[in-house]
């Protein structure tokens, strides 16, 4: 690519790590290029030019030490595509510092020049200053947003990336707004400087000018100098790349097709959002835990047809056992599966929400690549895979009350009631 009006040559190749695939999905659609998405840790293909390769290497409930292997096998299985000085390098992380942060930014600054990281997301909300993730104007150690989680949540960045007990080599420095916001050079200095020293850059940010800095400032620094952060990180490197090339528009209406919504996020707003796609006509089903954690276990559940749009969710109302969950997403995920895949002419469309969730219904069917096609709203993505199932990802913690249903009239403006047969009880 050719430089853009400031000066700086945009990538001609982008390659991107995500721990989840909602977050490989969303990487992908704000890259702004022609990307592919692959469900790894498979090695994935070079990009070619003008493209992106964005690989979900599911490694969010792995150990410490697995998360840095796979990060470092998927590395070193894309050999010299990873150090061509045309090729921007990107870790996505979680916009919350959930997941093996340290074990997987070790494994990836392995080999690199420097590492610089950002992990604000100003388009949820999400901010950094001081180093400490912000939630709306909250520090995230003071909200519950890690109540799923089985540890407290990080005081900063620099303790996120120091939680392993594997030596990660990583020694954080935050570079503080009034850096990031001042002249472009001296910004690009003071990456330089540290990464000469050593030291890894965590940018504090609070909007998508301030991402927009940062990318542009490291991207001064040389392609030895790879980018570690959220979906606002890779929004910005779409901005500097903004190809021609970008994804189509997000398709709507012509589709007769079954579509199924999968909930498996135990974010409170999902009963919100499910009330409001119920309201309009969705059938919702929602799923004994019992049942679904059982080994191989995976409900009965009628058959559907063309038109008809059908929320399936896990049962709650009566709590959720602790430690239960990635059981319980999986027995979700066979049920879908068994639901989704009634053979032509009638293949279900699927709207997904919660990184494992999308991911194991996905590996249960047997899909191993998504291309995405566009944004219907932050995080949203409407992909379409090899046999033409239109299949939108979305993160569990995204989305106000009327998402889901923004998401469901996109894909079927003509929504009509489920007609329930007589005698179904779940």
């Amino acid at each position: 690519m050719s430089p853009n009006s400031d000066g700086i040559r945009p990538p001609d190749r982008v390659i991107a790590l995500a721990d989840d695939l909602s977050g490989a999905a969303e990487t992908a659609a704000l890259l702004r290029i022609r990307s592919t998405v692959v469900l790894g840790p498979a090695a994935a293909p070079a990009p070619a030019e003008g493209e992106a390769v964005v690989l979900d290497l599911d490694t969010r409930h792995l150990s410490a030490d697995e998360a840095h292997g796979t990060v470092a096998a998927a590395l070193a299985g894309l050999g010299a595509a990873v150090g061509a000085p045309d090729t921007l390098v990107l870790k996505k992380t979680d916009s919350l510092l959930r997941g093996n942060l340290a074990a997987e930014a070790a494994a990836f600054a392995h080999g690199a020049e420097g590492l610089v990281i950002a992990t604000a997301l100003p388009a949820v909300g999400r901010t950094a200053r001081g180093g400490v993730v912000h939630l709306h104007g909250t520090p995230l150690h003071e909200t519950d947003a890690w109540r799923a989680e089985s540890a407290p949540p990080p005081r900063s960045v620099a303790e996120a990336l120091g939680r392993t007990a594997r030596d990660t080599g990583i020694r954080a420095e935050v570079v503080p707004l009034a850096v990031v916001r001042g002249p472009a050079e001296q910004l690009r200095q003071r990456l330089r400087t540290l990464v000469a020293d050593g030291r890894t850059p965590v940018c504090d940010g609070e909007s998508d000018a301030d991402l927009d800095a940062v990318v542009r400032a490291a991207a001064r620094c040389g392609p030895g100098v790879r980018l570690m952060g959220t979906g606002g990180l890779a929004a910005a490197v779409g901005r500097l790349t903004d190809s021609p090339d970008a994804p189509s528009p997000v398709l709507v209406g012509g589709r007769v097709r079954p579509l199924l919504v999968v909930v498996g996020t135990a974010e409170p707003t999902a009963v919100a959002q499910i009330a409001q796609l119920t309201a309009v006509g969705a059938h919702h089903i929602a799923l004994p835990p019992d049942t679904l954690g059982a080994p191989a276990g995976a409900p009965v559940l009628p058959g559907v047809a063309p038109g008809w749009v059908t929320v399936l969710s896990i049962d709650g109302s009566g709590g959720i056992r602790p430690g239960t969950a990635r059981a319980l997403v999986a027995g979700l995920a066979r049920t879908v599966a068994a639901l989704a895949a009634v053979g032509p002419p009638v293949t279900a469309d699927l709207v997904l929400t919660g990184g494992e969730t999308a991911r194991r219904v996905l590996d249960a069917l047997g899909v191993t690549q998504l291309f995405p096609l566009g944004q219907i709203q932050h995080g949203a993505v409407h992909s379409a895979t090899a046999d033409g199932r239109s299949v939108v990802t979305r993160p569990g913690s995204f989305g106000d009350a009327d998402s889901l249903l923004r998401i469901v009239r996109t894909l079927r403006p003509g929504l009509r009631p489920h007609p329930v047969p007589q005698g179904e009880a779940l």
